[in-house]
């Protein structure tokens, strides 16, 4: 899918600028290059919170005893799995150097032993968070992972404050946050694969320069997913 076409499918049309477009070209060749020369170290463990009484909410500050183990949820260790996950984790490194968020995750659809479907984080870096956003309904309206997971169309915050006061929903892992963009990863015939998250602390950072960045990494990120593991 090019990115013009993503645009459409993702509601990002209108928010999205020539100058924009342009940049995120750039990007994406960039990070094409930086990806064949990364050398990423993958963290199949990671630490994750305490999760609230019936596992909708994280605890802040409090961390679980035993770290989120994704050897387990992807059905263990192999060369495509593996490789996958280098180029993932090389994606977010990308991200990282370029960006002024601060946290960043690349999640994937999976379905979930007990027969519906998560979103499984597989690469970030920032402060620890959940690990599984469910896709349900009712998560979603709560959570815009899973809001944006169920729907496939992107959805940008710019001033959390002002969208909590005007009702808006929203799922806190870091009370410092003040920005958040969350984008779907969609295959070529729109269905998602996944989604990209991003958070800052400043308000109003996911415009131009830093929209047009997120846009190259979910259309490299999307064609990782889309090859079978």
């Amino acid at each position: 899918m090019t990115i013009s076409n993503y645009l459409q499918q993702s509601g990002l049309a209108e928010a999205v600028s020539a100058e924009c477009l342009q940049q995120a070209l750039v990007f994406q060749q960039q990070l094409q290059v930086w990806m064949a020369q990364a050398k990423p170290e993958i963290q199949w463990q990671y630490q994750v919170p305490e999760l609230g009484e019936g596992g909708a909410c994280s605890l802040f500050g409090q961390l679980a005893e035993q770290p989120y183990d994704l050897e387990l949820t992807l059905g263990g260790r192999n060369p495509a799995t593996t490789r996958m996950l280098e180029q993932v984790t090389a994606v977010v490194a990308f991200y990282r150097q370029h960006s002024r968020s601060q946290w960043f995750g690349v999640y994937q659809k999976r379905r979930h032993p007990d027969g519906g479907f998560v979103l499984v984080k597989l690469a970030y870096y920032g402060a620890a968070s959940r690990a599984e956003f469910p896709l349900t309904p009712e998560f979603a309206a709560m959570s815009n992972n899973s809001s944006v997971g169920l729907s496939g169309k992107a959805r940008i915050i710019n001033d959390v404050g002002s969208y909590l006061t005007t009702g808006g929903e929203y799922y806190t892992c870091d009370p410092k946050v003040q920005s958040e963009a969350c984008l779907p990863l969609l295959d070529a015939d729109a269905q998602v694969l996944g989604i990209v998250d991003a958070e800052a602390f400043d308000q109003h950072v996911y415009s131009e320069k830093e929209l047009a960045l997120l846009l190259a990494v979910v259309d490299v990120v999307a064609g990782l997913l889309a090859t079978p593991a």
